[in-house]
């Protein structure tokens, strides 16, 4: 059977960064972006290089026409979806929760939960053997945001993220015997575009004292938890999150 996998927001970053290592252990891989599809085809171009079969698709994960669209090209010209990354997400300006606004709550859960439900709804369909499916992995991008809360900086973005901890956590019992696991990656402070996106380029090294280990962390480091977590070799678990943030 065909690995085949879908990652959302996997234009740049972290989600670059596991479908790069995911092709090296033998995946055919969709890359996800909502705009910048010159990244998401450069990574589904590497891909190819290593051998394997790979789309560029694009669609913004809150809208669910646009997500059909993507998992109905997925299933004509890659074959059964077995793995699915929920890495497309956005972070804001650092605010206080008495300075924020409606509008950037709404974006906020559209994106980072919304589209998370709605990207493994259609893996589930695909993927559970309740629809005939032949099971699958699932892995979700949550944030050490999510155990700290980042008050002063964006405490939506947190408990975006803590909503995807309790989702992997209630999803992966519910379909523990339907052939699908489910599991989280926390990452922690981690030198991608994100931090840019909201209004700080420089906020990984600048927040870097604020880690055990000094540093911080790679889209790399982040990916191969993925990987691993996608893979066979975590066959026995499910509905775990694995922290990869330095100790923090």
């Amino acid at each position: 059977m065909n690995k085949v996998l879908l990652i959302t927001g996997g234009g740049r970053g972290i989600g670059a960064a596991v479908a790069r290592f995911a092709a090296a252990q033998g995946w055919d891989v969709a890359v996800n972006a909502v705009r910048d599809m010159a990244s998401a085809q450069a990574v589904a171009d590497d891909v190819r290089a290593m051998g394997r079969r790979a789309l560029a698709v694009q669609a913004d994960v809150s809208d669910e026409a646009a997500v059909r669209a993507v998992f109905n090209r997925i299933d004509t010209e890659l074959g059964p979806l077995t793995g699915l990354v929920n890495n497309a997400g956005v972070v804001d300006r650092a605010q206080r929760v008495d300075e924020m606004s409606l509008a950037r709550w709404q974006r906020m859960y559209a994106i980072n939960v919304q589209g998370t439900f709605l990207c493994t709804r259609e893996a589930l369909r695909r993927m559970s053997t309740r629809h005939g499916g032949q099971g699958g992995s699932i892995v979700n991008l949550s944030s050490a945001a999510a155990r700290i809360g980042s008050p002063g900086q964006y405490v939506d973005y947190a408990s975006a993220k803590a909503a995807i901890d309790t989702f992997t956590l209630g999803l992966a019992r519910e379909v523990a015997t339907e052939g699908v696991r489910v599991n989280g990656v926390r990452p922690g402070i981690i030198d991608t575009e994100i931090h840019a996106s909201g209004g700080e380029p420089d906020r990984a090294q600048r927040l870097a004292p604020q880690v055990p280990m000094q540093r911080p962390g790679t889209a790399d480091e982040v990916a191969q938890a993925v990987v691993w977590l996608l893979s066979d070799a975590a066959s026995y678990t499910t509905g775990s999150m694995v922290d990869v943030a330095g100790g923090r």
